[in-house]
């Protein structure tokens, strides 16, 4: 899968991936990433401790 241009921001030298790409990637990969949409299924429990509280997904259907 290529990145677009809206996958992704550069912060302090760090890439942040956005909700829109990790939903297009299609399953948690347990590093914690900021946006997960997944609620951090894979990330250890100690880890996920110290994150902040993972936002729900929710897909909104019109």
């Amino acid at each position: 899968m290529s990145l677009q241009p809206d996958d992704y921001y550069i912060e302090n030298g760090l890439y942040v991936f956005t909700e829109r790409y990790l939903m297009r990637r299609g399953w948690c990969c347990g590093n914690g990433c900021r946006h997960c949409p997944y609620g951090y299924e894979k990330v250890p429990p100690q880890r996920r401790a110290t994150l902040p509280p993972p936002r729900p997904y929710f897909a909104v259907q019109e």
